[in-house]
């Protein structure tokens, strides 16, 4: 009597391997120089602007299209290999931080300005396109891209979208998504999926607002329709120099009680300032203790009366000198220091960490003091540059970390110093992202049932947490069998309106 023959499953195959296939797929749609494999090429990708973190991919791939990259895409879904989109690497939080066993998608390449449309106040842009360029390209209609972070000359639309970046001029324009009307997107098993489009307000469920500051965790834009801004008639730009941060808080203060919002408020602090002539010579008053930059725009007669109000408050609050920019050159210089200021504290200090929370702007003088406590109690000292006009702190924690202990240090007080934006109401970032760096923070703002829910959004879009995993959350939950503690269903899953994918 004979049996029919054993049959074997088979083997499941290896991390090596299914790189290899993604790799295999890429080496058919791409030239040579689009695949990296070589170990010391690939190590140029190991962080983004966050260098305290570093790993090392298994695999780079550089689509030049959105075709390329969505297949790309398909072929980490089906052998089930993570995967990371990068495009700069300007980033400030770890956001982009490659996968030690995943495929690194860069989309710098994908540059094309597509189109712009003056008639319509948008153009259509891939994600690899340089914020700046944005301008660049729509001045001669007599428009620009509000947006505008520090980095705005190197960092990329796609990156921007993905953080949902603001800038100098958020005070009055908003962030990103306040810009983005529309997006084509590969969502991670490699489908192209349309969000928004032309019109303000794209009927249906907000998607495109769920993609936008979601981190790459949902997938990865491959184009993206941007509002742009008419030029102004004027603008006037003025530097103010105060003893004390405080008094340069409560100017600030006054000048949006009086009704007026300016197009930007940046402050930068004493340290922050001596970081700054040490890089560019950008000049500032001598002996301030902190300094505004103050930018207004609008129609001439809009300016002018603004621009007396604004010169009256800034001289009943304390300052003792105001210089307006007399030329593009002259205001170039002027934001030349704010924007350096990151950058700059490199020239005082061999490490540092580049913090970013958001306060209530009542709650600056307050939380400054405290900054200053903390910095005096640990011995860090702490630079101060933020946008001053909605809160956003940005705080450079200064340390040497060839000194034992000097990084631990500077940890501790970076930690403290976002305790004390959710002390005071506010959030633990406003504009660099959560990433890597932050996810450790988001249970101390947010419940076990809050982080949840955001997960179940995530697992609508990526059940198999292949895009950008690790990042956002401090862990992941909901997809099924995940790492992590064993707990009564979620509410939105006992009430029967969600499921575990």
């Amino acid at each position: 009597m004979s049996s029919s023959p054993a049959t074997t499953a088979p083997a499941p195959e290896s991390v090596d391997q299914r790189i290899a296939a993604v790799a295999d797929v890429a080496r058919r749609l791409l030239p040579e120089e689009g695949v990296i494999t070589d170990r010391a090429r690939l190590r140029t990708y190991e962080c983004d602007g966050l260098a305290h973190y570093r790993v090392t991919p298994a695999l780079v791939v550089v689509p030049e299209t959105a075709e390329q990259l969505a297949e790309v895409v398909r072929a980490c879904a089906d052998h089930a290999v993570p995967y990371v989109a990068r495009g700069s690497g300007t980033g400030l939080s770890g956001g982009a931080l490659p996968h030690a066993e995943g495929v690194l998608v860069v989309t710098s390449r994908m540059r094309e300005i597509r189109e712009v449309r003056r008639e319509d106040q948008r153009a259509v842009v891939e994600p690899g396109v340089i914020n700046l360029d944005v301008t660049r390209a729509a001045t001669p209609h007599g428009y620009y891209y509000a947006p505008d972070p520090s980095s705005q000359q190197i960092c990329s639309i796609g990156g921007n979208v993905a953080e949902n970046s603001g800038g100098a001029h958020c005070l009055k324009y908003g962030f990103t998504a306040n810009h983005v009307l529309g997006a084509d997107f590969v969502a991670p098993d490699g489908e192209h999926v349309p969000l928004g489009g032309m019109a303000p307000d794209a009927p249906g469920y907000d998607l495109l607002g769920a993609v936008i500051g979601s981190e790459g965790t949902l997938g990865i834009v491959t184009t993206v329709t941007v509002r742009l801004t008419r030029l102004p008639e004027e603008v006037r730009t003025l530097l103010v120099g105060f003893a004390s941060t405080d008094q340069a808080g409560a100017a600030t203060s006054a000048i949006i009680a009086a009704g007026i919002v300016p197009a930007a408020i940046e402050m930068m602090d004493a340290l922050a300032i001596e970081a700054a002539e040490a890089a560019v010579r950008c000049n500032y008053p001598d002996g301030a203790g902190a300094v505004l930059v103050i930018e207004l725009d609008g129609s001439v007669h809009d300016v002018e009366a603004e621009f007396s109000d604004v010169e009256r408050l800034c001289r009943e609050h304390g300052s003792f000198e105001q210089r307006l920019a007399t030329d593009p050159a002259d205001r170039a210089l002027i934001w030349k220091g704010r924007k350096s200021a990151f950058a700059a504290v490199g020239r005082i200090s061999p490490d540092y960490i580049v913090q970013d929370g958001v306060i209530p702007r009542t709650a600056l003088p307050e939380v400054l003091s405290r900054i200053a406590a903390l910095s005096e109690e640990s011995g860090v000292r702490v630079a101060n540059v933020f946008h001053a006009g909605d809160g956003n702190l940005h705080p450079l924690v200064l340390f040497d970390d060839a000194v034992e202990g000097a990084g631990d240090a500077a940890e501790k007080v970076s930690g403290a110093i976002l305790d004390l934006c959710i002390e005071h109401g506010g959030s633990i970032t406003g504009e660099h992202g959560v990433g890597m760096d932050k996810a450790k923070y988001m249970p101390r703002m947010y419940s076990d049932d809050d982080l949840d829910t955001m997960q179940l959004v995530r697992c609508a879009f990526d059940p198999h947490h292949l895009s950008n995993p690790g990042k956002l959350f401090p862990t992941p939950r909901l997809c099924g069998e995940v790492p992590g503690r064993k707990k009564a269903p979620h509410p939105l899953q006992a009430a029967g309106l969600a499921e575990v994918f």
